[in-house]
């Protein structure tokens, strides 16, 4: 499989660490590189990650094509073989960050909105305990068979969810669903709300910080 480009920011030599990071819905990987400067992160070397969507037709944009991690519809169907490609990409990039020095416990999968229910997706499935998931402004996809597809490895990773209150996008109910979802099945979530609609405010972003010195202390 071809890796997916991707930008990417070290934040010292020699980085061990790693944050996958995954945009939204006609975005690309520079959506959230600016970000990483006001993280106030710990002094071991991270490196960034964040690949670029592959470009397709979106059926709920009248067919406009775009950056997109699975196609969206807008009628209640999941695109799952959409998803599962993503997530097969993804799975790609772990590997790649494997051979650089980053074992997959210091590994983290995030994303915004559809990118980050790819991150939902492979890091719930994937075969190697991770450092965290951290979920913005997403939901839960193809839930109804995450109890039969779960890695056991990660049943007790950290999960960081956040979303606006007002976000027209994606209703901040069905992330709330997602994650009633979630803890039935014994996952544990670090849950934040901001007044805001469907983007990251100044807030979020100090509070994603302190998570992740947590995550990388």
């Amino acid at each position: 499989m071809a890796l997916l480009e991707c930008i990417e920011v070290e934040t010292g030599p020699n980085p061990k660490s790693s944050v996958i990071w995954l945009h939204g819905l006609g975005a690309d990987g520079h959506d959230f590189e600016p970000i990483v400067p006001e993280l106030d992160l710990p002094p071991s070397p991270i490196r960034f990650v964040f690949p670029n969507a592959p470009v397709r037709p979106v059926t709920i944009n009248g067919g406009m094509v775009m950056r997109a991690w699975y196609d969206a519809y807008g009628d209640g169907r999941q695109d799952e073989a959409g998803i599962m490609a993503a997530q097969a990409q993804i799975e790609a990039l772990i590997a790649r960050e494997k051979t650089r020095g980053t074992p997959a416990s210091r590994l983290v999968l995030a994303g915004f909105s559809q990118g980050g229910a790819i991150a939902f997706q492979t890091a719930l499935r994937h075969p190697e305990r991770i450092a965290g998931i951290m979920a913005l402004s997403t939901y839960l996809p193809m839930a109804d068979k995450l109890k039969v597809q779960a890695s056991a490895m990660n049943r007790d990773v950290p999960i960081f969810m956040a979303h606006g209150a007002y976000d027209p996008m994606i209703p901040i109910d069905r992330a709330k669903e997602s994650k009633t979802v979630l803890e039935s099945l014994g996952y544990k979530t670090e849950w934040h709300e901001y007044r805001m609609d469907h983007s990251v405010n100044a807030e979020e972003i100090t509070d994603i910080g302190k998570w992740l010195r947590e995550i990388f202390r």
